[in-house]
C-alpha cells in the first residue's frame, strides 16, 4: 500500500512537471515575423514611385538587431584632377531591433536612413548632385497583417512626401 501510494505521489509530480515545462516552453517558443517594407514618393499624394524591401525577423534576435542594405556608391569628382573621387553612399537602410508582439500587435524599435540623388538638371548640371535623405528612429507599434504608414517627410524643395510604410505578418 505505502509503495502504491509513493507510486501516485511520484506520477502526479511528473505529470505536474511535464505541464510546466510545456507551459514554459510554449511561452518561450521564438516567434518569427515577416516585415514588408514599402518605400514611396508622392507628388501631390499621387505615388510616383515606390519600392519593396522585406525580411523575416524573430522576437529573439534583439542583440545586434536586423537590418536591410541596398544601395549605390556615387563617385564625385573632388579636386582640379578629375581622376580623384569621393564615393557617396546612397540608397536604403533599414534596422529593425525589439521585436515584440503586444495584444496581437508588433512593436519594433525601427531606424530608416534613404538617400538618393536628385534628378533634377539644369544649368548647374556641373555642380555636384543634391542629395536628399530621409532619416527616422522610433519604435512602432503596427497591428499584424495591415499595411501602415510608419514614417512620412515633406520634400523641403518640392510638393513632393515620402512615406515608409509596414506590413508584419506572423510566420508560422
Amino acid at each position: 500500500m505505502q509503495l502504491t501510494k509513493k507510486l501516485w505521489i511520484l506520477t502526479a509530480i511528473l505529470m505536474m512537471a511535464g505541464t510546466a515545462f510545456a507551459q514554459a516552453e510554449k511561452e518561450g517558443a521564438t516567434a518569427f515575423y515577416h516585415l514588408e517594407f514599402v518605400t514611396k514618393e508622392l507628388d501631390e499624394n499621387k505615388v510616383i514611385n515606390s519600392r519593396s524591401y522585406s525580411m523575416i525577423v524573430s522576437d529573439r534576435s534583439n542583440e545586434g538587431g536586423d537590418s536591410i542594405r541596398t544601395g549605390t556608391r556615387l563617385p564625385i569628382a573632388t579636386g582640379a584632377n578629375p581622376t580623384q573621387y569621393t564615393y557617396v553612399d546612397l540608397g536604403v537602410s533599414i534596422d529593425c531591433r525589439n521585436v515584440r508582439e503586444v495584444s496581437g500587435q508588433l512593436a519594433v524599435l525601427i531606424s530608416a536612413d534613404i538617400s538618393t540623388a536628385a534628378s533634377e538638371t539644369g544649368v548647374a548640371s556641373a555642380l555636384p548632385p543634391v542629395i536628399r535623405q530621409y532619416k527616422w528612429n522610433s519604435t512602432v507599434i503596427v497591428p499584424l497583417r495591415k499595411a501602415t504608414q510608419v514614417y512620412s517627410s515633406d520634400d523641403l524643395a518640392s510638393k513632393r512626401k515620402f512615406q515608409l510604410e509596414l506590413t508584419a505578418t506572423p510566420v508560422k
